[in-house]
């Protein structure tokens, strides 16, 4: 497995990143993360066009595709997917299993969504809405 060096600072522990720029890792990891976004976007009960939404714009023949044969994802999938793990996971540990997987397609009072549902941000601001959403719900659960 392909990773970066990490550099201690007095103090402080850094975990090794995983270098998603190399195929060979790209093709290790690509099968566990689409089993696993199926899984997801199956418990939040979110259309497979949405689904794509989340991935990108992939395109629904494509998400189809991809459930059926999986190939190897892109750097950003990837990246998108692992956000969308460590929500479902930090939702999970703060809100009872099926308020957790409702919270993503609910109306959202939170200033950050504007009344909107959270997968609407997600999908609307792309990696760094995935990315602001995963701080939130991680900060939110004392992981921040």
């Amino acid at each position: 497995m392909a990773t970066f060096p990490t550099y201690a600072a007095p103090g402080y522990q850094f975990d090794a990143t995983t270098d998603l720029s190399r195929l060979e890792t790209r093709e290790r990891l690509s099968q566990s993360a689409i089993d696993g976004f199926f899984a997801i976007i199956d418990k939040w009960q979110i259309p497979i066009e949405r689904a794509g939404e989340l991935l990108g714009g992939m395109p629904r023949s494509t998400v189809y595709k991809l459930k059926s044969a999986a190939g190897t994802l892109r750097q950003d999938e990837l990246t998108r997917i692992s956000y969308i793990v460590g929500i479902y996971k930090a939702l999970h540990i703060l809100l009872p299993d099926d308020l957790a997987d409702h919270w993503i397609t609910q109306p959202n009072d939170n200033p950050l969504f504007r009344g909107q549902p959270p997968v609407d941000y997600m999908v609307r601001a792309g990696i760094p809405g995935l990315q602001h959403v995963r701080s939130l719900v991680d900060a939110e659960r004392g992981g921040h």
